[in-house]
């Protein structure tokens, strides 16, 4: 836990939080940290014995910081963070900070269930090399988190966090949706500076963004299956499980959207629905990971219970990459 002088310097470091350079871009008095852009979720790549494989971690790194992403989110629901432990989470985010290239953002998922773990980790995320955390919504008793309890615990970690935080709102795994007011109130709080919305509702994004429109808040799309809909409503980027295997593809679908070029754009995202779906709601992380050593990179298995694909399951995933023209 963390003790009284370190609660202490934590909230007089919030205000250098809050104007350091993050990635190389000077946030500024009154400006916050610019997290316009695409960033692939990272996979933990685990050994046979299930230990974390730092070495296929920093190789696949290498390959990724070729494309022209914003920068990189470490411990996000794709990191399996749920089953590593908490100096496993630390570690990572450290090793990526160090193999990462110097001008990108690190965003580092530190949510926990509750509201002083999540500070901790906070905290720490942002000691190993964090520039934004991301902070899951709490769900284990989520019939109590109304919104008044959610605005009260994000409050509380924005408060004591010395980097900007993004909420992070992915109702599939959490059973639980942010609601659009509690949204609203947390963007005026001067060290929350988006969302990543994972929900795939595009009018609750849109109705987001014209709600915030007066704030300096960020919306990210959180998966490449409704990104050009999300731009199209005013969003700055997003997540996508599917950059890790489509990174070029998925940069392009961004670049299409910002240039206006919206019928090119079209038909690309048409060809990235199945695929994104297969990597996502479909098949998860076991078949993002599949996707992943067919495309060059390292996947490898998932750490139990998370089992690795049925025979039927991996050729109906190679379906959805080959009748799209990936693979």
């Amino acid at each position: 836990m963390l003790g009284p002088r370190v609660w202490s310097s934590v909230r007089q470091g919030l205000s250098r939080g809050l104007s350091r350079n993050v990635g190389g871009r000077p946030s500024g008095e009154g400006r916050k940290v610019d997290i316009a852009g695409i960033y692939p979720p990272l996979t933990t790549p685990f050994t046979a014995t299930s230990e974390v494989d730092y070495g296929k971690l920093e190789e696949n790194l290498q390959k990724l910081g070729a494309f022209p992403f914003k920068g990189f989110v470490v411990q996000g629901s794709n990191g399996e963070f749920p089953f590593l432990t908490s100096s496993e989470r630390l570690e990572v985010v450290s090793r990526v900070r160090q193999a990462m290239p110097k001008d990108k953002l690190l965003v580092a998922g530190s949510g926990c269930e509750s509201t002083q773990a999540t500070v901790e980790m906070t905290v720490s995320m942002a000691q190993v090399g964090a520039d934004v955390a991301m902070v899951l919504t709490p769900c284990y008793y989520r019939g109590r988190m109304s919104s008044a309890a959610l605005i009260h615990h994000y409050t509380k970690v924005a408060d004591l966090s010395p980097v900007p935080v993004v909420l992070y709102n992915v109702p599939a795994n959490t059973g639980l949706d942010l609601p659009v007011d509690a949204v609203v109130t947390l963007s005026q709080h001067p060290n929350i500076i988006g969302i990543k919305d994972s929900g795939g509702d595009v009018t609750r994004i849109g109705l987001m963004i014209h709600k915030t429109r007066r704030q300096d808040f960020q919306v990210l799309a959180g998966s490449a299956g409704f990104l050009l809909a999300s731009y199209a409503v005013g969003a700055v980027g997003g997540v996508c499980a599917l950059a890790n295997v489509l990174g070029a593809q998925v940069c392009q679908l961004e670049r299409l959207c910002l240039t206006g070029q919206w019928e090119d754009a079209q038909k690309l995202q048409h060809r990235l629905i199945e695929p994104n779906t297969a990597v996502t709601r479909r098949f998860g992380i076991p078949g993002l990971k599949k996707a992943m050593d067919w495309l060059g990179y390292y996947g490898g298995p998932c750490r139990a219970p998370l089992q690795e694909l049925s025979p039927e399951e991996e050729e109906e995933l190679r379906l959805d990459f080959t009748n799209n023209g990936w693979l």
